[in-house]
């Protein structure tokens, strides 16, 4: 078992997610934001700001000319477009590395993060849920406790492999009962630490829906639902992948069909090289 003391200052040693990431989702969840909110809030941080720029002048977006400011580059994209960017160029700060404890090598977190917060919005797009933007962060830093819990997960593996093969515990039913915590619980209490609002703090708390009463929660159904696709694509997934459950129930309360999962899977296909471009982002 880990010590609470021993991860709170793990988890103070992490570099953590720009403030600016948390500012931005406030402002780009107000109803009545506009361009000139979202540009005054990410033009301050010379990083995101640089890293906004360069990928609006990439050969993706196909800019005839190039891109010279954050309005500018909202006045082109749309402001959604701009708030994905600008998470993205965050998140890449803390997710980027290997996690060994969880089989995956450089990089492969990071893929899977950003294919899973790509198939999140698509998810939310199609089914016209509120805080999209939020929908799409809580995907792209959900597995933040990984990070730290990597190394016990290693030391553990021969337990967990146990509770997994031969007592079949998902993966993060015997990462909890090894450990005292699991990898979704340390989400929370490091979403909880960096100052991340109480909705993304639930959300990323309950994204494996290991208490099934948060189905009804149509963000954190989505977000699970956006995992579990990202998992059956097999992008960038480590040793713990093929172990949970699909609740299948989840498609039931948002109302989702197997023709509309075929069509979230097949835009995700073709939005591939979007993926490609966020990833370049590391």
């Amino acid at each position: 078992m880990i010590s609470l003391q021993t991860l709170v200052a793990e988890v103070k040693n992490l570099k953590p997610i720009p403030a600016v990431a948390g500012q931005l989702l406030a402002v780009a969840d107000q109803p009545d934001s506009a361009m000139a909110d979202i540009a005054k809030v990410i033009q301050y941080d010379p990083v995101i700001t640089a890293g906004v720029l360069r990928t609006c002048n990439s050969a993706y977006f196909g800019m005839k000319h190039p891109v010279e400011s954050i309005k500018d580059a909202v006045n082109l994209l749309g402001i959604d477009q701009v708030i994905e960017v600008a998470l993205v160029r965050s998140g890449s700060q803390v997710l980027g590395g290997t996690q060994k404890g969880y089989g995956m090598d450089e990089g492969d977190m990071w893929k899977y993060s950003v294919s899973s917060a790509v198939l999140a919005k698509q998810v939310s797009v199609r089914l016209g849920l509120k805080g999209k933007n939020t929908i799409f962060t809580a995907a792209l830093v959900k597995d933040m406790g990984k990070i730290v819990l990597e190394k016990y997960v290693a030391d553990a593996a021969g337990k967990i492999a146990d509770l997994v093969e031969n007592q079949h515990f998902s993966f993060q039913e015997a990462e909890k009962k090894a450990l005292g915590i699991d990898h979704a619980e340390l989400g929370a209490m490091i979403a909880k630490m960096w100052k991340f609002s109480p909705r993304m703090v639930n959300i990323i708390r309950h994204h494996h829906l290991s208490d099934e009463t948060k189905i009804a929660d149509k963000q954190i159904a989505a977000v699970y639902l956006a995992d579990c696709l990202c998992m059956m694509l097999g992008n960038g997934v480590g040793a713990d992948g093929l172990a949970y459950r699909f609740k299948d129930q989840v498609m039931k309360h948002l109302g989702i069909s197997a023709v509309d999962m075929s069509m979230i899977i097949a835009d995700f296909g073709i939005n591939m090289q979007e993926v490609e471009t966020l990833l370049q982002m590391a």
